[in-house]
């Protein structure tokens, strides 16, 4: 994995986290907690998308042989589920496969949410799930561990966005914030559009005459 591979994964693992555009819900699940309790909750969310998403690196190989799927067939259909999410992020809306309203209502109820909803699935859902095991697939061992830095570098970003949520939230406002989703996902579009062409290409080689 060369440098511009590396940095399409971390810019690409960043726009589908979207750190800022969990800020809102960050602040609406946690209002009732003390500053040390918000911290814990930061770093617990923090730790949870690391832990998912390295497993995912390296076992994801494992996964899809199991159930017998293509990289290809894989790379569509996680390039389809990235495009899902970066077409709600360009209207600034959360995705349901982030999290759907019977899942925000639960976790309205739950003593600690740092891991779920807020590590899992807001931030390490299903689409960042697919990203790293597509690129995981792609690249040797040297390659799985520089993917696996670009996921810790993520998650410190994610864990200082949610400590300070606060005075991120009073300096962007909702406006600010949903700005910033919208660029990145229109960043994420481009990356579903290229996941889902080069799998086409991949089993329909005859495409590409």
């Amino acid at each position: 994995m060369d440098w511009q591979e590396s940095f399409r994964s971390f810019a690409g693992l960043l726009a589908i986290l979207n750190p800022l555009g969990a800020i809102p819900i960050f602040l609406g699940l946690t209002a009732q907690q003390t500053s040390r309790q918000k911290k814990r909750t930061a770093r617990m969310a923090a730790v949870a998308v690391a832990a998912v998403l390295i497993v995912s690196v390296w076992a994801g190989g494992a996964i899809l042989d199991f159930f017998g799927v293509r990289i290809a067939s894989f790379r569509i259909g996680g390039g389809i589920l990235i495009l899902m999410m970066a077409i709600a992020m360009l209207t600034a809306r959360t995705s349901g496969a982030k999290q759907t309203a019977e899942e925000a209502a639960e976790a309205e109820t739950r003593d600690s949410v740092g891991v779920v909803p807020i590590g899992v699935p807001l931030l390490a859902g299903p689409g960042s799930i697919s990203l790293v095991i597509v690129d995981a697939q792609l690249v040797g061992t040297g390659g799985r561990a520089v993917l696996t830095l670009s996921i810790l570098a993520v998650a410190v970003i994610a864990w200082l966005a949610l400590i300070l949520a606060e005075p991120i939230g009073r300096i962007l406002g909702r406006t600010g914030i949903n700005i910033f989703t919208r660029l990145m996902g229109l960043i994420l579009a481009a990356v579903a559009v290229e996941y889902i062409v080069v799998g086409l290409l991949e089993v329909f080689p005859g495409l590409a005459g």
